[in-house]
């Protein structure tokens, strides 16, 4: 029987909330309080050179408004700190923090062990074949965090 699209698409969505739920609840009891995926993606984001917040704002494809509101909430846990442009002493840059780049590896460390419970329960072979379906489908640099306008609107589906 033929299941409705709507549901892989909320199966999709569940999966990512299982993963980012269980991440958030890790990195709270790593030290990292109040960490939002969003959070995650700014900071890449900013690494990856959208270092002021109307460069983030394009970077996430948000709002200026909501670029603004995160990186005051990211200065204020300490994740990245705004800095004087050595070429423009009246710009500031946005900077990750080494506390910032901690929370990001410590990050990466949790989904690596959220893979591995993945895989433990239900096979390595079948989790590699999901990832392998859905680069498939989506392509393998969909959704890229690393790069300028990663949102799925912005792929270009040649």
């Amino acid at each position: 029987m033929t299941r409705p699209g709507a549901d892989l698409a909320l199966l999709l969505l569940a999966g990512f909330r299982t993963l980012a739920d269980r991440a958030h609840i890790a990195l709270e009891e790593q030290g990292y309080a109040d960490v939002r995926p969003i959070h995650d993606f700014a900071l890449r984001a900013i690494m990856a050179g959208a270092d002021t917040p109307s460069e983030l704002s394009r970077s996430l494809s948000v709002s200026r408004q909501a670029a603004a509101k995160t990186v005051a909430v990211l200065e204020e846990r300490g994740l990245l700190r705004r800095e004087a442009d050595p070429r423009d002493g009246r710009r500031l840059r946005l900077r990750v923090t080494e506390r910032g780049l901690g929370m990001m590896k410590t990050g990466e460390g949790v989904f690596d062990d959220l893979r591995r419970q993945w895989e433990q329960q239900s096979g390595a072979a079948q989790v590699a074949t999901l990832e392998a379906a859905l680069r498939e489908l989506v392509g393998e640099n969909a959704i890229s965090i690393d790069a300028k306008n990663w949102s799925a609107r912005d792929v270009d589906d040649s």
